[in-house]
């Protein structure tokens, strides 16, 4: 195959697979593999993971973004826990790094476009998250209320009043606490239902803080 055609097959959704590829060209896979690994090493595309590439800007119709190739590099999957709280603003650090849960084992991949960490989480618990729109794109998110179950759930160890001003949470208003109760009864956990309420009890003094000042 001639990079011009692999251009034109596939240059104007940005990324595509291996099993993608040999569907529309009808080659050997084996031999497609092999180009693909030659366009690499000359920057010709960029490598995502085993099986998975992207086009160079230069080749490509359309931008990527990195939350939204989160989405697509593991799935299923939704983007929660600590990178989901930053953009909520819950907490005031930038999350550099895409975390994701799912209900496949966990997994990390690392690209030109970021880091990406999946962990694993009970099919059961997967819910509280839907599509959002994130610079004209649409990527799985969690809701402000099952990123915090999540990071609660996948983080060991108890969640008192010092891990939570460890974690200096903050825009408590964007927070539901009926959902966040309504969410944390179908863990079925003793330990989540308490960290629910230490972060309810929490959240209140700290706004009423914030009220007096």
């Amino acid at each position: 195959m001639k990079y011009d055609k692999l251009v034109d097959l596939l240059g104007k959704q940005g990324w595509f697979d291996l099993a993608t590829l040999v569907q529309l060209s009808g080659e050997r896979r084996q031999s497609l593999h092999m180009q693909l690994y030659r366009w690499c090493k000359a920057d010709m595309l960029l490598p995502l993971r085993r099986g998975l590439y992207a086009f160079p800007d230069r080749y490509r119709a359309s931008g990527i973004h990195a939350a939204e190739l989160a989405n697509m590099l593991y799935t299923p999957s939704y983007l929660s826990t600590h990178w989901a709280l930053g953009y909520y603003g819950l907490i005031p650090e930038y999350v550099a790094q895409f975390t994701s849960v799912t209900s496949r084992k966990t997994k990390a991949f690392e690209n030109v476009f970021g880091t990406f960490r999946y962990q694993h989480i009970k099919i059961s618990s997967i819910f509280g998250y839907r599509p959002f729109e994130i610079n004209s794109r649409k990527v799985l998110l969690a809701e402000p209320e099952k990123a915090l179950l999540d990071l609660w759930h996948l983080e060991q160890g108890e969640w008192d009043e010092n891990r939570m001003a460890e974690m200096r949470f903050q825009g408590f208003g964007i927070v539901d606490a009926e959902k966040l109760q309504r969410y944390a009864a179908r863990f079925e956990s003793p330990r989540l239902s308490k960290a629910t309420e230490v972060f309810l009890m929490f959240a209140k003094t700290e706004m009423e803080g914030v009220v007096q000042l």
